[in-house]
């Protein structure tokens, strides 16, 4: 299997040798599964780590009304996965599910453990990871709090627009915060205009 952008993903966050990038990813086994494969579900342990080549995933929890509430939509190409869950083995709170179809590569905790102890480059890579994870996380937070249904509308179209092309407008209607009727709303002004 052609592990070329796995390795670029590698290669974008920072200057890394391909020979390192290479041994780093050795051990991910490639996986393709359907629309709507949980994961991940609510209450497990995270065992394995997943790039995600192609496709959409979601991460989500059922409130106290039994609805979904979508914390997270994951754009290929990224990590994917609950990295508590995964490093510290405790259960997850939330639950993972794909969206589209999606191409994955999957290594596993003694792997990620070893690369870590064993690579510097792997080190590095994985502390940036989670910089960026936790700046993505915390911008998020803000901009829940301090900016209107329409604006994080507009600030998601213009950061994926292929977004709406490929995942179900409940599910980002979820994930902005609002209704579907009040992205529907939205969708309707927008095209007043």
């Amino acid at each position: 299997m052609d592990k070329s952008s796995l390795n670029t993903y590698f290669h974008s966050l920072f200057s890394i040798q391909a020979e390192v990038v290479e041994k780093i990813t050795e051990k991910f086994s490639h996986f393709e599964v359907k629309a709507n494969t949980v994961l991940l579900d609510k209450d497990t342990i995270s065992t394995k780590t997943y790039f995600l080549e192609k496709g959409y995933v979601r991460s989500y929890i059922l409130n106290e009304d039994n609805e979904e509430i979508t914390t997270n939509i994951y754009t290929a190409p990224c990590f994917v996965n609950d990295f508590l869950s995964f490093f510290r083995q405790q259960p997850t709170k939330e639950i993972y599910q794909t969206i589209t179809e999606c191409v994955f590569w999957e290594t596993g905790l003694e792997n990620v453990q070893h690369n870590f102890h064993n690579i510097p480059e792997f080190r590095e890579f994985s502390r940036l990871l989670f910089v960026l994870n936790y700046y993505t996380i915390h911008d998020r937070l803000i901009e829940m709090a301090s900016q209107k249904a329409s604006t994080r509308y507009f600030n998601l179209m213009k950061k994926d627009p292929d977004i709406f092309q490929h995942v179900p407008l409940k599910v980002i209607a979820s994930y902005l915060g609002i209704k579907d009727s009040s992205l529907s709303r939205i969708r309707r002004d927008i095209h007043k205009l």
